[in-house]
This record gives structure tokens, sequence and C-alpha cells, in this order.
């Protein structure tokens, strides 16, 4: 696959030189609020996480996001299409902005849609969907606002930060994304 462009960010190969900045995402407790980790991981945890993604099915690889400024790209988050059933057309999404300078400006939303269009329109998906915890408020707007809707909820599935919590699940199925892609 190449690099998939958007107005404003583009999805790219992740390389090793991201594993340092990953490293310290997935060790910052803000970062990983809305993630399912809960214990702190070390440099060579990332490093075998990536060796083993470089080794996953093509489709199913992270890609890092990537933001320009000015003529460079700045690297501020990964996402990916995992859990692909060939027989339902279906996989799951997963994201993570780690670079908190970046949040709240819509980076997180155009990453959604632009796997949602490689999703649909390279991988030939039928539903796509993910998982969010109910308290996740900024990421279930970001998610809406990529044309996801909710469809339900394991109640009180993790525990978290001292309470139990319920997981939301939502998608977008190949036909709202037609819809979509007509409105625009």
């Amino acid at each position: 696959m190449s690099i998939i462009y958007g107005k404003r960010i583009r999805l790219r190969a992740i390389e090793r030189e991201d594993v340092a900045k990953f490293h310290k995402w997935v060790n910052d407790p803000e970062v990983t609020r809305g993630l399912a980790m809960y214990l702190p991981l070390s440099m060579q945890d990332e490093e075998n996480w990536f060796d083993r993604m470089s080794k996953s099915d093509p489709d199913e690889k992270p890609l890092a996001i990537e933001v320009r400024k000015g003529r460079n790209w700045k690297l501020i988050g990964n996402c990916g299409v995992f859990g692909i059933s060939l027989a339902n057309r279906s996989a799951e999404l997963g994201i993570i902005i780690g670079e908190k300078s970046e949040w709240d400006k819509g980076y997180g939303a155009e990453a959604m849609t632009l796997l949602l269009q490689h999703g649909f329109e390279t991988l030939n998906l039928n539903r796509i969907f993910l998982r969010v915890y109910e308290d996740n408020v900024r990421a279930v707007r970001s998610y809406e606002k990529a044309g996801f809707v909710l469809e339900g909820r394991q109640r009180q599935a993790v525990y978290k930060h001292g309470k139990y919590e319920d997981v939301l699940f939502m998608s977008v199925l190949r036909s709202e994304w037609d819809t979509r892609k007509k409105e625009k």
C-alpha cells in the first residue's frame, strides 16, 4: 500500500525509528487513559511489538499518522485495521493520537475517515467497527464526526481507574459510507 493522503494528514507505514515516540506515548497516563493498556511498557516491549507488526498481514499493519508542519511531516500517532474477517467482510479499527499538543484539532476524525475509505474502497469491507470506553467523550465525538454510529454497549465490561465502565461499540456500514460520499 502506498501513502494515504488526507487534507491535513497522511498515513504511512510505521518505521523502526517511530518506536521511541510510540514508547513515550504508551507510557503517558493521559494518552493511555482511553486505551486497554494499564501497565508501563519497556522499550524492549515496544520493539517486540514493532517486530510482530512488521510480520503481520500487510492489510493489518499499523500506519503512522503524520500532520504537515511547513515542508515537513510530524508524527502524531498511529492507527490501523485489524481482525479482518474475509467471510464477513468486516474489521476493527484502532487509533492513538499520542502527541498531546495535536489533540482537539480534528486529526483523529480525519485519520478515521481515511481508514474508512481504505477499508471500504481498497479492502472491500462491508462493516467497520471499533470499541471505545464510554467516558472517552472526545473520542466518541471524533468517531461520530467520521460517520460511526453507536450500535451497542457492553455494560461494566472493563475496570479502569477504580471503576467499572461500559465499552461502546460503534460501526459504519458500506451503504452508510456510500451515502455519505454521495452527499459530499
